[in-house]
């Protein structure tokens, strides 16, 4: 059971970009559509254009630049654009890149990748109602979406953690949207779940107080559980048990400006509150009218200068990743270093144990690493045993971890979830099934090494995270990293993920982690000459080809490797973004 947290905003003091961020901006466009008044948002065209430079050249998007493409962000970025008016660049080129994600049963969120359930929602809805088209084979994705109906009725995120008995409110949204979209291809598409099953075990998650949970082991309801409770059983025809008193709890969560917090006693109106607040009214068939004046004032206090949006007012939205890499590079007895670490202890909310990206999302397991290595647990003696839990219940079937629950497994977050358990000091025997973890790292490997998941090419940060993984499950074979690593030696510097050619900055980041590890020699001197080609007026870059500085995130990096090599710091903490 994740302890009971206290659902206000983090205090302390975080680091903010003042940039803006995919998921509210996209957040911030689907409510505004929602209450008919897109054209009243601030800087469309600047928005417009954040949103299109997230393509990449595969015709996928990513959440940020230099990320691979995934469904999540091709969704997210393509229909913002639409709803905003604007043309879907080379259409046919995303078109390719969504047949890339299609896995024989389901769609994954990147190119070979197991399918789930978050995933293959965008990736149906993206080539149904963007592109058109019809997935490769319908019968096995009904098949597949049948097979995630629970025991209980509820659905879950794959089919495997439906044999589980692991159902939760989002999964059944994402699954029923699924089907609501195939029946565009097929409008005598029957549903593939026992109906009455299904939306009496949503029905079951609204709570007392009127609002509904994620699933049996969250702690309180939320506005996001309630936003994908309503609109699933909005699209099977069905309401809450409670309905009037599901749309009073809605509509409680307002603040004295009129927009909406996630939680009762949360204090800050962030944007995905709104999104998800007028999402539930319009699903239980209540006027939104009254509350687009207020929300689309909050929206505009959200707006960043340089186009889309972000959570809260841009100088004050700190983020998880940003504050822990600045806290990490900051002299230790700087006073400001409690304020940070109290701020990112407070983006542990309830009904998930780990730390969010931003206060009021979802928790996730890069972050959790990263706000642990800046010392956000070292204040809360109970702190351990509740990311533990939760880490326990986001392991995956398949003996891996995604970046949030529900997820397909990846080497990174993987990686990542095992990295926290080492900095708590809790064995991983205690915590995760180690055969299965065991498992899934050997399915990401060949006779060519490691890939970030097992379909993708291999790479040297992909085998750096599979061999200190199975170091610690006490798998480690000798010689195998020094291969590696001279695999994708670069001879002027540095370690390349790919080849041996460019070198980067994270993958250099991480050989040296794992050389330390295992008492590998690494010519120090090079990696000097290395560091000094990625310094920047504002900052370190990631390649030495970068024109600029790669914001907080590289800087950390960078300092705490030139540390390293100046025998400033004794190791590294093993810090994974991609």
């Amino acid at each position: 059971m994740i302890a009971r947290l206290a659902p206000h905003a983090p205090k302390g003091i975080a680091v903010t970009t003042g940039e803006a961020d995919l998921w509210c901006t996209y957040a911030a466009v689907r409510a505004a559509a929602w209450l008919d008044r897109t054209g009243d948002l601030p800087g469309r065209v600047a928005t417009i254009g954040y949103l299109s430079s997230r393509r990449n050249t595969d015709g996928g998007y990513a959440w940020s630049k230099g990320m691979a493409s995934d469904a999540w962000a091709t969704f997210y970025c393509t229909q913002a654009m639409a709803e905003l008016g604007a043309e879907i660049p080379e259409l046919d080129a995303t078109r390719g890149w969504l047949r890339e994600t299609w896995s024989g049963d389901a769609y994954a969120m990147l190119p070979g990748q197991a399918p789930d359930v978050w995933a293959t929602h965008f990736s149906v809805r993206s080539v149904v109602e963007l592109c058109g088209d019809t997935p490769p084979d319908l019968d096995r994705l009904v098949s597949w979406l049948r097979a995630l109906q629970a025991p209980d009725g509820g659905l879950g995120w794959s089919p495997e953690h439906a044999g589980a008995a692991d159902s939760d409110v989002r999964a059944c949204f994402y699954g029923v949207m699924s089907w609501r979209a195939l029946r565009t291809v097929d409008p005598e598409l029957a549903l593939p779940w026992d109906g009455p099953a299904l939306v009496r075990w949503l029905r079951d998650q609204q709570q007392a107080e009127g609002g509904f949970r994620f699933g049996p082991s969250a702690d309180i309801p939320c506005l996001w559980a309630t936003y994908r409770a309503t609109a699933a059983l909005d699209a099977l025809g069905a309401v809450p048990a409670e309905k009037q008193s599901c749309l009073d709890w809605v509509l409680d969560r307002r603040t004295a400006d009129g927009a909406f917090v996630r939680w009762a006693g949360y204090d800050v109106a962030d944007v995905w509150a709104s999104f998800c607040a007028i999402g539930s009214v319009r699903s239980l068939g209540a006027d939104t009218g009254p509350h687009a004046v207020p929300v689309l004032r909050r929206l505009h206090e959200l707006s960043c200068p340089a186009g889309g949006f972000t959570y809260r007012e841009p100088d004050q939205a700190g983020d998880a990743l940003s504050t822990a890499a600045t806290a990490l590079t900051t002299a230790a007895d700087d006073p400001r270093q409690e304020q940070w670490r109290t701020w990112l202890a407070g983006c542990r909310l309830p009904n998930e144990g780990g730390v969010m990206y931003m206060p009021a999302r979802g928790s996730e397991v890069r972050c959790t690493l990263w706000a642990l290595a800046a010392g956000a647990a070292d204040a809360d003696p109970a702190a351990p045993a509740g990311i533990a839990d939760w880490l326990a219940d986001l392991q995956n079937p398949d003996g891996g971890f995604g970046y949030w629950e529900g997820r397909g497994s990846d080497l990174v977050s993987t990686a990542a979830a095992v990295e926290a358990l080492r900095l708590l000091g809790i064995p991983v025997s205690d915590v995760l099934d180690t055969t299965r973890l065991a498992e899934f790292v050997l399915g990401c490997r060949d006779e060519q090494g490691h890939r970030h998941v097992p379909g993708a090419p291999p790479t040297l940060r992909a085998g750096l995270q599979a061999l200190r993984i199975r170091e610690e499950l006490g798998q480690a074979t000798a010689g195998e990293l020094a291969a590696l690593l001279e695999r994708h030696r670069v001879s002027s510097g540095g370690f390349a993920n790919v080849g041996s050619r460019m070198p980067d900055l994270l993958s250099t980041y991480e050989a040296v982690v794992t050389a330390d590890r295992q008492g590998i020699f690494v010519d120090f001197a090079r990696l000097t000459v290395f560091l000094d080609r990625l310094v920047r007026p504002e900052g370190i870059g990631w390649t030495p080809l970068a024109p600029t500085g790669g914001g907080a995130l590289a800087d950390c990096l960078g300092s705490l490797l030139r540390e390293r090599i100046e025998g400033r710091r004794a190791d590294l903490p093993a810090l994974t973004l991609s």
